[in-house]
């Protein structure tokens, strides 16, 4: 395996235009697919096969019971972001298509690849897993521990996780400015 991501992931400011065209979209599906893959960080595959019976409290917490990679299911705190496309369904699909069938891989990427020309973001090629990279950069820049964004990208393998910001080449955050910063501070 690589030690890089070839992956990009969008700017806060693109994330941001796309939640935005998104939320605004006549299509009730479209805000749900991009928070599933941009704020909750699933697979293209764990978000389009999710249903409404999968959707369920845990603690007094909203979670979805995500089926990812290995068939292990892991339980996923929410926000609102999907219950519009849910509004008033008891069963069936989270996603779904014109027909009422559940959204294909293909389809959501069509859905992403509209959103992002709509929203004027301009990427070579818009992909459902930018969004999934989107998530894991943005813990990663706030701070949050790799083992913590490891759990929460469900990567079996902390090396996985690793990978990500590898890519970026990221001297902001480099571990030797926090010596510097203590001696610069007199401590």
């Amino acid at each position: 395996m690589p030690t890089d991501s070839p992956t990009l992931e969008l700017g806060h400011l693109q994330f941001e235009a796309l939640l935005t065209t998104a939320r605004l979209s006549a299509n009730r599906n479209d805000f749900a697919l991009t928070a599933m893959l941009g704020l909750l960080g699933l697979r293209i595959f764990e978000a389009c096969g999710a249903k409404i019976t999968d959707l369920g409290e845990e603690h007094g917490h909203c979670v979805l019971k995500v089926r990812g990679k290995g068939d292990k299911t892991v339980l996923v705190p929410l926000a609102r972001s999907i219950e519009h496309a849910t509004e008033g369904r008891e069963q069936g699909p989270i996603l779904r298509n014109t027909l009422g069938r559940r959204t294909d891989r293909h389809a959501a990427t069509r859905r992403l690849q509209h959103l992002s020309a709509t929203g004027g973001i301009r990427m070579a090629r818009m992909h459902p897993n930018m969004l999934r990279h989107t998530f894991v950069m943005t813990m990663l820049d706030a701070g949050v521990s790799l083992r913590d964004v490891r759990i929460a990208a469900a990567h079996a393998d902390p090396k996985t996780t690793m990978r990500y910001g590898r890519a970026r080449k990221n001297l902001d955050r480099h571990p030797n400015y926090i010596p510097a910063a203590d001696m610069a501070s007199g401590t």
